[in-house]
């Protein structure tokens, strides 16, 4: 094969790419673009092992089909509850990818540049006074090696020098994305305290570790040798660690979204060095979206995207306001009694919902209350959950209808004259500190103003705080009434008793 047909399958498979995350943006579309980027996928991969430079083929194919198997059981293992910690791990084998690869390279041009001195050849560039004869020896130098070493082969010195520093970038975009996304998983699956955590220094060891690295690499563009490489290489693992758990459980959805960021930068970076376009074109698509997709969720939670990437969101200033009051329950008849005299009834789902499993619960319950002509609809806040999307996802896996699902933005100004708002495993998202309280870790954040409803019940397993760890004065205002049990036991109860 040639160039010709990998650069043509590149073409394609980057469009059916693009036509992806363009999909991925409805609801309707998503499952459609899923199938794009599939075929995208396989395309490039087909490409890559048919194109110039490719080999060792046996193995690929077995490393291919080893890595299938382990997607494959995982993807049928995993709970939809499990899947923020899952793409937290996909980042940090990006991140470790990215590594291995960078640290690839750098061999690779010292065993370049070895061959090419006990041979008596000048690398990386020729010398002006080199004959015809030595051209020849040099071009059959060059012929004999293949894939990277034959592309580093024929660089010049300035090319050479950027190899460096892409390679130098991709493995510092990959070491702080690996540990910042291992972070991020033990904090989303429980393992590590969700709470805001830094080392004595805060941010100027982030900023020292930054320097070390910005050192680091004018040394190894002046030496190319491996200390530095290696010195920048800790220095990255521990910003990535560093600065994740400087960042606390409440903000978790914007860091994923951002450590997406992350990896399709190193991915990008990589790119470079291989000389390969489409994983140049594939991690732009990556870093481009999930740095678009952090500031989006940033200005909806009204937060400072600088603030986010430095470790510095949720710091409070002084004392959160004291609590007052108590908390309130009802059972079930109370709850369904008040459904069958509503006429307007406002579900706010959050990551208990996910936990219980109890989507299908409740979409048994709203097609009860729409079939007694009942106005429902669902209110999505922009981190509900523990990942961009996740509980829209969960309502079309739930087979809820598209169009009674809002967003915050949509829905916030109708819950002052709704009937009955149903709180679901939700916290955070309508939490009125946020508003109330300018010391609360989330101060300033946009949230659903469920209070504002004439009742408001909230299925909650018990008392206890949410993820964050952030009272909720919500669960004490008079208005509410506490639903308390498994979210999907509480929800089946009640469809009976709709009539």
């Amino acid at each position: 094969m040639d160039y010709g047909f990998t650069i043509a399958a590149y073409v394609v498979a980057a469009v059916l790419f693009i036509l992806s995350l363009g999909g991925l943006s409805g609801q309707e579309s998503a499952k459609r673009a899923v199938w794009y980027g599939i075929a995208g996928m396989t395309l490039a991969v087909l490409a890559t092992l048919a194109g110039p430079g490719s080999g060792l083929w046996l193995l690929s194919v077995i490393l291919i089909a080893a890595g299938g198997v382990i997607g494959w059981q995982l993807a049928t293992r995993v709970q939809m509850t499990q899947m923020p910690e899952l793409v937290a791990a996909m980042h940090s084998l990006v991140g470790l990818a990215a590594i291995f690869v960078g640290l690839n390279a750098h061999i690779e041009i010292v065993r370049v540049a070895a061959i090419f001195a006990e041979a008596g050849q000048s690398f990386p560039e020729i010398a002006s006074d080199i004959g015809a004869g030595a051209l020849a020896d040099r071009a059959a130098l060059i012929k004999s090696l293949d894939g990277f070493a034959a592309l580093v082969a024929k660089k010049t010195s300035a090319e050479i020098t950027i190899l460096q520093i892409e390679l130098f970038l991709g493995v510092f975009i990959g070491a702080v994305t690996f540990t910042g996304s291992v972070v991020a998983y033990g904090k989303l699956a429980g393992r590590v305290d969700s709470a805001a955590r830094q080392l004595p220094g805060g941010h100027a060891l982030n900023a020292a570790a930054a320097g070390l690295s910005l050192l680091c690499l004018v040394w190894y563009v002046a030496s190319g040798g491996m200390l530095p490489l290696a010195l920048m290489t800790l220095a990255a693992l521990f910003i990535g660690y560093h600065l994740i758990m400087g960042i606390g459980g409440a903000d978790m959805p914007v860091v994923v979204s951002m450590l997406n960021s992350y990896s399709g930068w190193a991915a990008a970076a990589i790119g470079f060095s291989l000389g390969n376009d489409l994983l140049i074109v594939t991690g732009a698509l990556v870093g481009s979206s999930g740095a678009i997709l952090s500031y989006i969720m940033c200005k909806a939670m009204n937060r400072s995207f600088v603030s986010v990437i430095l470790g510095g969101f949720g710091n409070s200033t002084g004392p959160a306001m004291a609590v007052e009051g108590e908390q309130v329950a009802i059972d079930a008849d109370g709850v369904a009694t008040a459904l069958n005299e509503a006429d307007s009834i406002v579900i706010v789902p959050g990551y208990g919902m996910a936990v219980a499993q109890a989507q299908g619960a409740v979409s048994d319950l709203v097609a009860k209350l729409r079939a007694k002509g009942k106005n429902v609809r669902f209110a999505i806040h922009p981190v509900a959950g523990r990942l961009p999307g996740h509980m829209n996802v969960l309502l079309a896996e739930a087979k809820v209808p598209y169009d009674i699902v809002l967003e915050m933005d949509e829905i916030n100004d109708d819950l002052a004259d709704t009937d009955v708002v149903i709180v679901i495993g939700s916290n955070d998202i309508v939490n009125p500190a946020a508003q109330d309280d300018p010391n609360s870790p989330i101060a300033g954040m946009p949230v659903l103003r469920v209070w504002e409803a004439r009742q408001v019940f909230v299925s909650k397993r018990g008392q206890g705080t949410g993820y964050s760890g952030i009272e909720n004065p919500l669960f004490y205002k008079d208005n509410t009434r506490m639903f308390y049990g498994d979210a999907k036991a509480s929800v089946s109860a009640l469809l009976p008793k709709i009539d």
